[in-house]
């Protein structure tokens, strides 16, 4: 078990990001991280050696954070957290990454998560299908949707669903 502290100890300022994403909680966050090592130390016989550590924790990650969403567990949300988030660079690269984050909060959980795993984490499609425990067709159709909202927020457009409806209709 030594042998594998190293490695996981490598893997949490990535965890960490994710998780804070995942909470948008500064506090949520690190406990989230901590219930993942605690979780993976329990089960550690349960992981393959030679297989992605890495993808096994977010996999721990994910289904920690889905069952504590399930179970009701108040997600205290705090879109102002991105001023806790390093940043390198001026004025108007902090302002970037504000809008960022808080655009990445206005997206669906479902679509937000394959965007972190795929776009920050930089999982293949397969490697977040098995984290997410989805279908790939479904990573892929969510992350094209995400990035698809995500632009348009970015840019400012707010798409109003009842008037998406009435054109159609049209």
């Amino acid at each position: 078990m030594n042998l594998l502290r190293p490695d996981l100890i490598e893997h949490l300022p990535r965890l960490r990001r994710y998780a804070r994403a995942l909470t948008r909680d500064v506090t949520q966050a690190d406990d989230l991280v901590q219930d993942t090592l605690e979780r993976a130390l329990v089960k550690l016989d349960l992981w393959r050696p030679g297989t992605d550590l890495r993808a096994w924790l977010f996999t721990l990650m994910h289904n920690l954070f889905v069952n504590q969403v399930r179970a009701n567990k108040p997600l205290e949300t705090d879109l102002d957290t991105a001023q806790d988030i390093p940043v390198n660079g001026g004025q108007m690269d902090a302002m970037a990454l504000r809008d960022i984050h808080t655009a990445l909060g206005r997206l669906p959980a479902e679509q937000r998560e394959v965007i972190l795993l795929v776009g920050l984490e930089q999982f293949g499609y397969a490697e977040a299908a098995r984290i997410l425990d989805v279908p790939l067709g479904t990573v892929m159709s969510r992350l094209s949707r995400g990035r698809e909202r995500l632009r348009q927020l970015l840019a400012g457009e707010e798409i109003d669903a009842k008037v998406v409806k009435l054109k159609v209709i049209k």
